[in-house]
């Protein structure tokens, strides 16, 4: 007993001397660094009230890496800050901010900042912290491996290094990224995705170091940005007429160079110029053997500079990922050289732009090596290509112009104070990678797309696109969901759509047939004496109201309850020879044109009935509009107005807002979803053929 007794204090005096701590403690990293911050003699890491034990611990990272105190950095964010970013319902999350993109801009300067696995974990962590900044935060959480983040902190953060993602694509990259997880983004797959950029950084490096095309490119200064056709990849065909050549392709932030393969070797490189204003087109194209179109694998370039179109065919066993992946790529160069052009983008803010476009298809790389074996759509990750889809692109894109140019950002960068206040820029994170020269940046550095306790310009543009986009994607599900397949079927719901107009015309054919002489007098003579009085336009005012104050009443007594479908009877079913007739080119065309013409009459059928709230408001203002102006307006003014409104579409000075106007009516269209199809069989035409 006394044996028992002496071994048991041993054992206890060693727990407390703490020898067997890491057995039983539950201790993080987070841990130890908050305790080291209260115990700090020097009061260098004192923990500050207003922020959350996470936040402290990024906050005291910061410092460690800026070599000033924590207090000293609460003491510039007071001075440097505006009174609103300072205001106390965001101050924590504000100031927070700010040091991590002060610490982020010392941190980059590495150049191998990508490969640091404490650079990973840091930006990490301080998405962690940016989703509790605060004392007050729910919940209080702690830094470990199991910590994720989500598109909010992502969105935030991320873009402050702009080759980890960028504020336009920011949500479309985050939606990739934690698509197997639920809507998280875990340490685990950011890490993956931090690795693989550095290594497509890398892999650009030593292609643009190396001697493929020196010749060609070193008048531009051309990076290349991907090669194919390696000894791991199969050639790319190009197709010129009825000519076909195996060779390798190569794309530049200027230009597509394709060089035939010989039996050794490879020839003199063909440039295709995407820089230049050649009238360029890149579009997906189908190929196959002697002239067949057969298989979805190629991408089509032609310019006025070429007498006819190049085909580059990109063969795989399966599927067509390969074309999509050069196709878009193609076309964030091309979209990048317009956008340059239409803005007259010069000097360090054209480098800029470039820079976002390469960075761009950096990350593209890094996604396709992190998620092989799931679909990208490569053009929703790159940002020129994106804001050519997204209703309000061309705002984006002004926006981002209006950013890259503004002289006002050369007195920002100016001012140390005013720098600290925002994200780096494209064209610093690829100096600091090694990837330009320092040479290329020493002009005047533009800030970035953050800033500090604020929405940007840009930020506001592209959240106001993105919501617009979701309204689109809804009512092309709508437009999906209804579409028939047959000729005969697509024709059965254009009559069922056309019904009360055929019944209208019926009707006015009945009159004018004098069929019933009583019924065909009062018509004549009612129509007569409002034509007479000049009534017609009042008649025409009259209808248009009606219909705006049917729309507005249906949408207030449907209260968002979905519309009735529209019942079909289906056709009867083709036999063998008529659905071999029916695959005729011609009839396929036809059927295309009357598939399109029953989406059109299913979309007016959804305004009619008023379900799409903001697009019916709209169709509604519009009406009443068109209603005082026809009430109000004499006709021959009206007409005048209707000659000139056509004619002078195409002038120089309205050609810029007829295509403004033109692009808005076509968001607004396709933001109005068809309404639904039922389709029915006919029972005695199933009884007939029995």
């Amino acid at each position: 007993m006394a044996m028992m007794s002496k071994t048991r204090n041993i054992l206890e005096g060693i727990m407390r001397e703490g020898s067997f701590a890491w057995a039983i403690s539950r201790r993080t990293p987070f841990d130890e660094e908050l305790e080291e911050m209260g115990r700090s003699p020097s009061g260098l890491r004192k923990c500050i009230a207003e922020l959350s034990p996470v936040a402290n611990v990024i906050v005291g990272r910061c410092s460690k890496i800026l070599d000033v105190s924590m207090e000293e950095l609460q003491r510039n964010f007071e001075s440097e800050a505006s009174d609103n970013t300072k205001h106390p319902s965001n101050y924590a999350r504000n100031f927070l901010e700010y040091c991590c993109f002060r610490a982020l801009a010392l941190s980059t300067q590495v150049t191998e900042h990508l490969s640091d696995l404490k650079f990973r974990r840091l930006t990490f962590d301080m998405m962690l912290a940016w989703e509790a900044p605060s004392e007050s935060s729910q919940p209080l959480r702690k830094i470990d491996r199991d910590s994720t983040v989500g598109i909010e902190a992502f969105s935030r953060i991320a873009p402050a290094i702009p080759i980890i993602a960028d504020v336009i694509t920011c949500s479309n990259l985050f939606d990739v990224l934690t698509n197997s997880t639920g809507g998280q983004l875990p340490f685990s797959i950011y890490e993956k995705y931090l690795g693989g950029l550095d290594r497509a950084i890398k892999k650009m490096k030593t292609q643009s170091e190396s001697s493929l095309l020196s010749g060609l490119r070193s008048h531009r200064g051309e990076m290349i940005l991907d090669v194919d056709s390696t000894l791991t990849t199969q050639p790319v065909l190009e197709h010129v007429g009825i000519s076909t050549w195996p060779g390798r392709l190569a794309l530049t932030d200027h230009a597509l160079y394709f060089e035939p393969l010989k039996v050794v070797a490879h020839d003199k490189a063909k440039l295709y110029d995407l820089a230049d204003d050649l009238k360029q087109v890149i579009r997906p194209e189908l190929t196959g053997p002697w002239g067949s179109r057969l298989f979805d694998k190629a991408v089509m370039y032609k310019s006025i500079s070429l007498s006819e179109p190049v085909i580059f065919e990109f063969p795989e066993l399966t599927g067509h990922s390969r074309r999509d992946y050069w196709l878009a790529i193609m076309q964030e160069i091309l979209y990048a050289h317009r956008f340059i052009r239409k803005y007259q983008i010069t000097g360090v803010a054209k480098e800029e732009t470039l820079s976002k476009a390469v960075l761009g298809i950096l990350r593209l790389q890094a996604i396709q090596e992190l998620i092989s074996s799931l679909p990208v759509r490569c053009e929703t990750l790159l940002m020129f290509n994106l804001a050519d889809q997204l209703p309000g692109g061309d705002l984006i894109l002004e926006t981002l112009a209006e950013m890259t140019t503004s002289r006002s950002l050369d007195q920002t960068n100016r001012s140390t104070s005013g720098a600290r206040m925002h994200s780096l820029s494209a064209l610093t994170i690829l100096s600091n990678l090694g990837v330009l020269s320092q040479s290329s940046t020493d002009e005047k550095l533009l800030v970035g797309e953050i800033v500090v306790g604020e929405m940007t310009s840009l930020e506001k543009v592209v959240s106001e696109s993105k919501n617009n986009y979701k309204m689109v994607e809804q009512a092309q599900a709508t437009v999906d969901g209804v579409k028939v397949d047959g000729l005969d079927t697509n024709l059965a719901v254009m009559k069922e759509l056309l019904y009360p107009v055929m019944e209208l015309g019926n009707k006015l054919m009945f009159l004018a047939s004098w069929d019933d002489s009583f019924k065909s007098l009062v018509f004549c003579s009612v129509f007569g004496y409002i034509i007479f009085r000049g009534w017609l336009v009042h008649v025409l005012a009259i209808i248009l109201l009606f219909f705006a104050i049917f729309m507005l009443l249906t949408r207030f007594c449907n209260q968002g309850r979905p519309i009735d479908e529209l019942k079909v009877t289906a056709p009867p079913t083709m036999n063998t020879m008529e659905q071999l007739l029916a695959v005729q080119n011609a009839i396929s065309q036809v059927e295309e044109l009357v598939q399109d013409g029953n989406i059109i009459l299913l979309k007016l059928r959804a305004l009619l009935l008023a379900v799409p709230s903001q697009a019916t408001d709209k169709a509604i203002l519009v009406l009443v509009l068109m209603a005082l102006v026809t009430a109000f307006l004499p006709v021959k003014l009206m007409i005048l107005m209707m000659f000139l409104e056509t004619f002078t579409q195409n002038s120089p000075p309205r050609r810029a807002s007829t295509e403004r106007c033109r692009r808005r009516f076509r968001e607004w269209w396709f933001s109005i979803p068809a309404a639904p199809v039922a389709l029915e069989k006919d029972n005695k035409d199933d009884k007939k053929r029995r």
